[in-house]
Order: structure tokens, then sequence, then C-alpha cells
């Protein structure tokens, strides 16, 4: 015969277990989320990359600029000669910090920036650009005392008719028994001003120098 003597305690045990079971199921406070995010540290976005349309338009930009700058490697021009009327072409090259056309019988010294005749270098033309805030009147002055001692000095600045260069802010010219010397202020159609400083003397070469040279000037560019 079993004696029944401590079955209440385990039904009670067994009840407060059960009751403890409900109420955490119940508890919303202590239940999990269904699909927990997974921690990440930060990261900082990255620039989101530019699409083919702005890397063309930045592609076109940079095209655009190569082409203000970008001049032929050889040019052609018309001029009289002792030949009569030709076509001459004429090779680029670069000074400091402009560039111009050089025809065949021509040597252009980059670093004094001198264009002279390749077969007597005594016939030449000293290129200097000049700075934005260029007096014109202390270049007067100055060109008026290189010219003094080589001749009589005209001025003929403003208008050239028939002339390659067009037009000149300053013009001076000493014409003497060695032959003609220039002093020149001109500005390029961009607007950059140049000084001319030409040594054309007396002999059979002159006609040689002249007109390719003021050609080749009418060239002359300032580097953008």
């Amino acid at each position: 015969m079993i004696k029944l003597k401590h079955s209440r305690p385990i039904i009670t045990s067994i009840t407060l277990i059960t009751m403890v079971l409900a109420l955490a199921a119940c508890s919303g406070g202590n239940e999990p989320s269904a699909s927990p995010e997974p921690s990440t540290p930060a990261v900082e976005s990255a620039p989101a990359p530019s699409t083919e349309s702005e890397q063309a338009s930045e592609t076109n930009e940079t095209e655009g600029e190569t082409n203000v700058t970008e001049r032929p490697q050889t040019e052609s021009f018309e001029m009289m000669t002792a030949e009569g009327n030709q076509s001459l072409e004429a090779s680029l090259q670069q000074g400091e910090g402009f560039s111009l056309y050089v025809f065949e019988k021509f040597t252009f010294d980059a670093a004094q920036g001198r264009l002279s005749l390749t077969s007597n270098s005594d016939y030449y033309v000293d290129i200097e650009p000049l700075p934005a805030d260029y007096n014109l009147a202390e270049l007067e002055t100055g060109g008026k005392e290189e010219l003094e001692n080589a001749g009589k000095v005209s001025d003929y600045s403003g208008e050239l008719v028939e002339h390659p260069l067009g037009s000149a802010e300053l013009y001076l010219q000493a014409t003497g028994e060695e032959g003609v010397r220039d002093y020149m202020v001109w500005k390029s159609e961009e607007g950059d001003a140049f000084l001319f400083r030409l040594h054309n003397p007396k002999g059979e070469e002159a006609s040689d120098f002249a007109t390719p040279i003021w050609v080749s000037l009418s060239t002359v560019e300032r580097d953008s």
C-alpha cells in the first residue's frame, strides 16, 4: 500500500514551475528579436563615382582647354619674294613663354628670344614679352635712347598700312649708314604685348631678311 503523504508538495512545486514558465512566455520585455541585425562598425561613406555624362563633360573641358593653346606644327604663308609671290612653309618654335612660326632660312634661339638669318646672324630680331602693366611712355624714352646713335629716328606708331603686323603701339625706326634698326611695341590679337628690337644691316641679304621676319613676328603668341 503506497502512502501519499508527500504528494501535495510535489504537486505544488510543479504548479509553481509551470506558472513561472507561463509568466516568462507572456513577458514581451524579455522576448528576443525574430531576426536580430548584426552589429557592424561605422564606415565613412565613399564618394559616389562620377557618372559617364560627368566624366565625358570633364574630358570635353580638358580637351577644350588643350585645343585653345594647341597650334599646328607647320603653317604656310603667302608673301612676296625676289622670285615673286610664293607660299612658304614655317615651323612652330617655342621660346620663353611664347611661340612663333619660323621659316627655313632662319634660326631661333629660344634662350635669348632671338630670331636670326641662318646665313648671317647680324640680321636678327630680339623678342621680349612685356608684362601686363608695362609703361609705354618709359619704353618710348628707352627706345629713343637706344636708337639715337644708329641714325635719324622716325616714329611710325599706329596703323601700319600693308604690313604683316597691322599696327604698333610704338614703332621707332633709326636709319643710318649701317642699315636700319627698329624698336617696336606690338600687341597680338589676344592682347599680349611684346617688344621687338630689329637689326637689319645694309647688305645683299637685307631683302631676304625683311619680309619673312615681319611675317614670323606677326605669329608671336604668349603661352596660356
